[in-house]
């Protein structure tokens, strides 16, 4: 069994109802409906019912475009964003407090997550699948995406298109809006981690 780098076993990964909680009480304090969450975010209602109810993770292109639909960023959703980005900022994230949030693939840890505003989304991750076919369905959101190996081995899918494989000091750049996936290519008992920088527009 492999043991995590002590930069990724710190934090302890917020529960499904405590996100799902925050999400409802943002909600309810608009005095919307779950439609109109679910028509502002591009996301089902089942899916945004299901996630209140802490009974699923949201993957990250639903999560952030939960967040968009909500008018917040990803930090203010956690409940963790203190400022808002202006000419001048600095913030700085020590290992033990980046916010965790796990997928039913991913698991991320979201740097300078206390500045709301961001344009990027910093985080450093690590993936869960080993086979595509664990995928429900690609993920697509819009923006740019940087991906850095830190250690282990990727494979990043894109469909339609040749896989790329990805070992440690290697990078990739590319359009988040083409359909793509990150899969564990480290041998069995091993485990790969990434930074990850997503940039998105607006």
């Amino acid at each position: 069994m492999a043991i995590l780098p002590k930069s990724l076993s710190l934090p302890q990964a917020r529960t499904e109802i405590d996100l799902g909680a925050r999400v409802r009480e943002i909600r309810k304090a608009r005095g919307w409906t779950l439609q109109d969450l679910a028509d502002r975010a591009g996301v089902a209602v089942s899916t945004i019912s299901k996630m209140e109810r802490g009974e699923i993770s949201l993957t990250y292109d639903r999560f952030m475009r939960l967040a968009q639909g909500l008018g917040l960023d990803v930090g203010e959703l956690f409940g963790a964003a203190k400022d808002s980005f202006r000419h001048g900022s600095v913030t700085v994230t020590r290992r033990d407090e980046r916010t965790p949030h796990d997928t039913p693939n991913y698991r991320y840890e979201l740097i300078a997550n206390d500045l709301a505003g961001k344009h990027m989304v910093p985080m450093v991750g690590q993936v869960k699948a080993r086979r595509i076919e664990e995928f429900e369905s690609y993920i697509s959101h819009p923006g740019e995406e940087c991906v850095y190996v830190i250690s282990g081995r990727l494979d990043l899918h894109f469909e339609g298109r040749e896989t790329i494989s990805l070992g440690p000091g290697d990078s990739v750049y590319f359009d988040s809006a083409l359909q793509h996936a990150y899969v564990e290519a480290a041998p069995e008992g091993e485990e790969s981690h990434f930074v990850i920088v997503c940039w998105r527009p607006g």
